[in-house]
């Protein structure tokens, strides 16, 4: 009877040394292989990972490391994976989402509809993540929390490291947000939202968490972005609050509130008031915009 007792809980141990092993340690700027499929369950990364209160810079981080790290950015990213020595978590504003969550260099997280928070699963790999970089901390990293709380993090066993979780969704940077602020990723595909400080979608309204990247009726848009192509297809162009604005493409159109847009120069012509993102302007009569007015 013991000697059997012995032997099943040596096999436990050993089971549990191999999970431990099965994730390889990674470096500030390190990356590994892409996952066959996605994580089943939360890592209990917290147990390797240190938290502490207060931004990077508070903290007097090194420069060039973490969030700061030049392949961090991602637009580079997108083409590695990038698991950082440190990462930080601000409650903030970026253009008209607030609050939504920034990381230590001021670029938005997102996320994904198609992932679940209930277990903790992503299901953006391969394209996707080289278009959506899953935001990654290194195995033995810093988490710095700034306006989020500590018990709304956690974290997936991804490319070796950690890809961190708000509120249990799985969070990501966008590719194209170039700079500090760009909030590009807004609403795009009806299934891409900036993360708030508890994991709900930022710019949607409370109760509606569920909707396709709309606004509530009447409330003015502080600005837009139009894409050439449909579908939110690059290059695109970034318009802003009040009055009349010149419009340069006319394939799709994002936008948190309602604005007019006008076939015309100046505000002139034929006008149709939109509220949310348009995926294809030319499927609702407007195969060319001029011009757009914020109220």
């Amino acid at each position: 009877m013991l000697r059997s007792r012995a032997m099943a809980l040596a096999s436990f141990a050993a089971a549990g040394i191999l999970a431990l092993s099965a994730c390889s340690t990674a470096d500030g700027g390190g990356s590994g292989a892409a996952p066959t499929g996605a994580p089943s369950a939360p890592a209990a990364g917290a147990g390797e990972l240190s938290f502490k209160t207060g931004t990077a810079k508070q903290n007097n981080s090194k420069p060039n490391t973490g969030d700061w790290a030049p392949g961090a950015a991602p637009v580079v990213a997108a083409k590695k994976p990038v698991a950082r020595k440190w990462v930080q978590l601000s409650a903030g504003r970026a253009g008209a989402l607030d609050p939504v969550v920034v990381n230590g260099a001021g670029f938005t997280l997102y996320r994904f509809d198609n992932d679940t928070a209930n277990p903790s699963k992503s299901n953006c790999f391969d394209a996707c993540a080289s278009t959506w970089p899953p935001y990654l901390v290194a195995r033995g990293g810093r988490v710095f929390i700034d306006g989020v709380q500590q018990s709304a993090i956690g974290f997936l066993p991804r490319d070796g490291a950690f890809q961190v979780t708000i509120g249990g969704w799985p969070v990501y940077l966008f590719s194209k947000d170039t700079k500090p602020g760009d909030t590009n990723g807004q609403g795009v595909g009806g299934t891409w939202f900036g993360v708030t400080p508890d994991g709900q979608k930022a710019g949607q309204p409370a109760g509606g968490q569920t909707g396709g990247g709309t606004s509530p009726t009447g409330v003015p848009a502080k600005g837009a972005t139009f894409f050439e192509s449909p579908n939110f297809g690059d290059p695109s162009q970034g318009v802003s609050a009040p009055g009349c604005k010149s419009v340069t493409f006319s394939g799709s159109l994002q936008i948190e509130g309602s604005a007019k847009i006008w076939d015309g120069p100046n505000c002139t012509g034929k006008s149709l008031t939109v509220q949310g993102n348009v995926n294809d302007l030319a499927a609702i009569g407007f195969a060319s915009v001029k011009s757009i007015r914020f109220n």
